[in-house]
């Protein structure tokens, strides 16, 4: 278990840059891997995501994963989406997380089953993300969505998702200021490549006074990157980086230097990055040392983190 003061909602608003990353459960039963990943990480990190069904992909029960991942001694952000379950089971697992200690929840609404593995799935999204943001806020305050009481109060600190890429900026900020009004209190971003377009979305969030975390993915090649441009919801690749893993004849070091890049260029503009390291957490104290960005179990304010 880790101290109190060492949880995310305590370093909210406290820490100038917040580290996070991303793991994805297995499809099985074997964590090894996953727990591997974050112990070597662990130093670096101030909370690790563990995904819900990350598109659309059947795998291993985030909430059971999340708690191995605070066994392991790192604050765990449990993402939910409404895919999957009505809001009945939703306030359920809510509570169930709560009950074994996990207080982060990144509350989404998830992607389309017929993008996953089992494209035949009936889909459920009984309620969309910023509804179930109020369903944790008024568990949280003694009641259920029927506003039924509760017997024990959990505590949370809520998630959300931000595309800082969005077409429409406009319409962007809304949805990111109804799920304030929701409670949300922090955001993580889509992948962020387009430095110019994150400092105009930032421009504008700053007045809410919540933690945006910039969204940092791993390319891994050219490849990659072309399959996500075409496949992936808010993520563009621009060409010149595309470009660049094309000559590079080691793309682990181009990948830590387009990364540690992106980061050196938003430093100054976001509140931390959010990790999507896809397999290569081995590259993820690298990429945060290149980027000048110290261990997360620094004092604050005696480093750069």
């Amino acid at each position: 278990m880790i101290s109190d003061e060492r949880r995310l909602d305590r370093q909210l608003g406290r820490k100038p840059f917040l580290v996070t990353m991303e793991v994805n459960p297995p499809k099985g039963t074997d964590i090894s891997e996953l727990l591997a990943a974050v112990e070597r990480t662990k130093p670096w990190l101030d909370a690790v995501n563990v995904t819900d069904g990350s598109g659309a992909m059947m795998r291993a029960c985030s909430l059971a994963v999340a708690k191995a991942v605070l066994d392991a001694g790192v604050d765990p952000i449990l993402q939910m989406t409404c895919r999957d379950r009505n809001r009945l089971a939703l306030q359920a697992d809510l509570l169930g997380a709560a009950i074994l200690g996990i207080r982060n929840v990144l509350l989404l609404t998830g992607d389309d089953p017929k993008q996953g593995d089992h494209p035949d799935t009936k889909p459920v999204f009984d309620i969309n993300s910023a509804a179930l943001m109020g369903a944790a806020k008024g568990l949280a305050e003694g009641h259920d969505l029927a506003g039924k009481a509760l017997k024990g109060v959990p505590r949370f600190c809520i998630g959300a998702a931000a595309d800082p890429g969005a077409k429409d900026l406009t319409v962007e900020m809304q949805k990111f200021q109804a799920k304030i009004a929701s409670g949300a209190q922090f955001f993580q971003t889509q992948a962020v490549f387009d430095v110019e377009s994150f400092r105009r979305f930032m421009a504008q969030a700053k007045a809410f006074g919540k933690p945006v975390l910039a969204g940092i993915l791993l390319l891994k090649s050219a490849k990659m990157a072309r399959y996500m441009n075409e496949h992936v919801w808010g993520i563009h690749v621009p060409d010149e980086l595309i470009a660049r893993l094309e000559r590079s004849g080691d793309l682990r070091a181009e990948c830590v230097a387009i990364a540690a890049e992106l980061i050196e260029a938003i430093r100054d503009t976001a509140n931390g990055v959010h990790l999507y390291a896809l397999g290569w957490e081995d590259l993820v104290p690298e990429v945060l040392t290149a980027a000048g960005i110290g261990s997360a179990s620094a004092p604050a304010g005696g480093t750069r983190s």
